[in-house]
């Protein structure tokens, strides 16, 4: 499981940073995720060696244009580089309407179809080789963050908490160990539930814009990786009075410390922060503040940096 940091910077791009765009890679065969697509996102798709043909499915995380703007442009390219295959998009309200409206007035021809699925109803969404569930973060429009957990690491049943729930041998139990959730009684049961691992699945979180990393309390349990904006550093973020729905360093650093997060990456930097350490206010401003409540790997990402997270749940740069 592989990340990739297409663009780096929030708001408007900078010489060395474009706006958000990631790509969650899979650790086997090409497929791989799009999540957020900045404009500009497929002019730094051609830096890697992403293929429009093996993206399995794009998520936004909201609808501010340094997130989203670059989606027609996206969806053009890979009609033009004879993508087949149907496309899934994950988003928020909205994005459906606006895509479908650049079709119609651009005369926008796509080879392929597009399958929208509202992240406003909290979906969880299953490919061959993870699974993808949402979280509602706190931003001034709706904001989500996205797991990516992986399925193939062929879990046993756990036959006495089955039995204990009466849940009968045969065709549901089948369906559990598949990672698939059944309906039992009337009840749906979660497969996750269920099932036994001889190493705990991999998991990473990718958070779109987000004041309130509390919010991911619940859902950041077993996460191995945790990708958050750090917009600003406490001392701009207090003088901004935080009226524009961001995080800081210090705060997301105590969030993943306090919720034992093992790898934290943060991203989505505010353009007045220099690359010059020297330099106020400096990237370095951001990386120190985080570091000092901080005591696991800590990251902050540039544009094109890729990560490895490896079967031991150790993130490295590549």
């Amino acid at each position: 499981m592989n990340i990739v940091f297409l663009g780096t910077s929030s708001g408007v791009p900078t010489k060395t940073r474009n706006v958000t765009g990631i790509a969650v890679r899979e650790e086997k065969g090409s497929g791989w995720y799009l999540i957020d697509c900045g404009e500009g996102t497929q002019h730094q798709i051609l830096h890697t060696n992403l293929s429009a043909n093996s993206l399995q499915a794009i998520f936004i995380t909201h609808i501010h244009g340094d997130h989203c703007y670059g989606l027609p442009g996206i969806l053009a390219s890979a009609g033009m580089s004879g993508r087949k295959e149907p496309l899934k998009i994950i988003a928020p309200s909205g994005v459906k309407e606006w895509v479908e409206a650049t079709q119609q007035h651009t005369q926008l021809y796509l080879p392929f179809a597009l399958e929208f699925i509202g992240s406003d109803d909290l979906p969880s969404v299953d490919f061959r080789n993870v699974r993808v569930e949402t979280e509602a973060l706190s931003h001034r429009v709706p904001s989500y963050a996205y797991s990516f957990t992986e399925k193939d690491i062929n879990p046993s049943l756990d036959v006495e908490k089955l039995a204990l729930h009466g849940i009968p041998r045969g065709p549901l139990w089948g369906q559990l160990k598949k990672g698939q959730d059944i309906e039992h009684n009337g009840k749906l049961l979660s497969s996750n539930d269920y099932l036994l691992y001889d190493k705990h699945p991999r998991k990473m979180i990718i958070a779109g814009d987000n004041d309130q990393p509390e919010r991911l309390s619940q859902f950041s349990h077993g996460a191995n990786v945790l990708v958050h904006e750090a917009t600003y550093t406490k001392e701009i973020a207090e003088k901004a009075g935080n009226s524009y729905g961001h995080s800081y360093a210090e705060q997301v650093a105590e969030f993943a410390q306090r919720t034992n997060i093992p790898n934290l990456v943060l991203t989505h930097f505010s353009p007045r922060y220099q690359s010059n350490p020297n330099a106020s206010p400096s990237i370095e401003d951001i990386y120190q503040e985080a570091k000092a409540c901080y005591s696991g790997r800590l990251y902050l990402a540039n544009d094109l940096d890729e990560y490895q997270l490896n079967k031991s749940g150790e993130l490295k740069k590549v």
